[in-house]
């Protein structure tokens, strides 16, 4: 039975595959890209500080439009306005820049990792793909995959600019105004943090629940469409459809699980940044009356908060969405760390066929240590001769050409080609050696000349129709 690839543990994933994609952002041999990372480093820290110094000007236009209209300093005050405005251009600019430099990086990366998934998932052994449905095999890698791109996009130009931020704003606070003020403005994005995380954890069970309908639907989906021939010989369309409608009933049930506990995230949120807001304004408006802060403090101070307040606003989203990468990405690295079950010897050489002769020797197998498929199965395929092999379904009959091939490493016994033990040559030498018509008729969704070629990656035209004719398909084909 077709195993699915689950995702593994409850509330907050695990960390590893950040520390997993680390090397492909910071990749061997790519100075270029290695530069990269650094400059968007760089602009990242100058739009963080031109986004936390902008308060700042905007505080001091206000005290200089505060005064009576003889004391009234209107230059400095528009030279402020027009600083604070500079700024907040400036802050795009270098935000943007940071993002079109560290764009080649970061689809470097995918590529790269995603890449790596599927061809090591073409090097895992025929029992794999066999226990694995097709349709969930693909959403791991799509899905991982896109992980990558949210990842490095929350994690490094959200949640580290937020940091930076909070930081230059306790500074800034502390300097300018005083450290009740500061404590009030760190107390109310502490607790607006653990809050978002909290919940955010809390609702990350219905997310893995949406996933796991959504694979099951999608496996289902793809079953279906490949078999839509069986599925028509026994008039089971509708029973097609119900096994999808049942699985979307569950992935709506998650998904409306998920929005519900959105909004109780929300409504947290925006409680606790009105609480906060309420407290750091009322110490500012005190503050003033007791002639301590000019009136320029409360600009500052409410310009501080709602630039806090944005950031901290998407904050449950990136969570989110950073910890719903992660194990999107988890789910993949683990399918891009499994281990391999048939390898090649450390000196395995090259299958080297002089007449063609295959042996089998005394061969037992099993495909599970309980069942014993073949039971000391001996004869000799001399070269140049046929050899027939008849037998009930079930007796083991494709399970020979699977040895052959070495899908699969017998329990016992050996199979030789020219007197050379399958298991101490290459399998990429082994298989190239052997033409086999397989029992099913599998075509890929391509032309008839990419279905023909494919036993042979590159031939020319006239081997392809040379091909056609020997196989007496090609007045067919014309």
């Amino acid at each position: 039975m077709a195993k699915p690839i689950t995702e593994e543990g409850d509330g907050a994933p695990s960390f590893r595959p950040l520390w997993t994609i680390m090397p492909y952002l910071w990749p061997k041999g790519r100075p270029d890209l290695r530069a990269r990372v650094v400059i968007s480093i760089v602009f990242l820290l100058l739009a963080t500080s031109a986004t936390s110094y902008s308060p700042l000007f905007f505080g001091r236009a206000v005290d200089a439009l505060a005064g009576t209209p003889a004391q009234m300093a209107l230059g400095v005050a528009l030279s402020m306005i027009a600083s604070y405005i500079l700024l907040r251009i400036v802050m795009q600019a270098f935000a943007q820049l940071r993002d079109g430099v560290f764009a080649k990086v970061q689809y470097h990366a995918m590529r790269e990792v995603a890449v790596s998934t599927f061809a090591h998932v073409h090097t895992l052994s025929l029992r794999f793909h066999l226990e694995r449905k097709t349709g969930g095999l693909s959403r791991v890698i799509e899905r991982g995959t896109k992980g990558i791109d949210t990842l490095l996009s929350f994690a490094l130009f959200s949640i580290f600019p937020t940091i930076l931020l909070l930081v230059f704003y306790t500074i800034i606070l502390l300097e300018k105004l005083n450290w009740q003020i500061a404590a009030a403005t760190f107390v109310m994005v502490v607790a607006y943090v653990w809050f978002t995380f909290a919940i955010t954890r809390w609702r990350i069970q219905f997310r893995r629940d949406m996933n796991q309908s959504d694979q099951d639907a999608n496996t289902k989906a793809v079953d279906s469409l490949l078999n839509y021939e069986t599925v028509k010989y026994f008039n089971n369309e509708a029973h097609e459809t119900r096994r999808f409608d049942n699985s979307m009933e569950r992935y709506a049930k998650a998904s409306i699980q998920a929005q519900t506990s959105l909004s109780v995230l929300n409504i947290g949120q925006a409680t606790i940044m009105a609480i906060g807001l309420l407290a750091v304004l009322t110490m500012t408006a005190l503050n003033i009356k007791a002639g301590i802060l000019t009136i320029g403090a409360v600009a500052l101070a409410n310009g501080v908060l709602i630039q806090l307040y944005q950031p901290l606003n998407l904050l449950g989203t990136v969570y989110r969405e950073i910890t719903q990468a992660l194990v999107d990405m988890d789910a993949m690295f683990r399918l891009l760390h499994k281990p391999q079950e048939v390898t090649d010897k450390p000196d395995a050489k090259p299958l080297a066929v002089t007449g063609g002769e295959i042996r089998f020797d005394n061969v037992i197998f099993a495909y599970e240590p309980e069942r014993i498929v073949l039971k000391g199965i001996s004869f000799t395929v001399p070269a140049g001769k046929t050899v027939a092999v008849v037998g009930p379904s079930g007796a083991g009959k494709s399970t020979l050409s699977r040895i052959l091939y070495r899908f699969y490493d017998i329990k016992s016994g050996s199979v030789t080609i020219d007197g050379q033990d399958v298991r101490d040559v290459t399998q990429a030498s082994l298989r190239a050696a052997i033409g086999i018509v397989p029992q099913d008729t599998v075509l890929f969704n391509d032309t008839i000349r990419y279905n023909i070629a494919y036993g042979r990656i590159g031939a020319n035209e006239f081997e392809i129709k040379d091909a056609a004719r020997h196989a007496q398909i090609d007045k067919f084909i014309q």
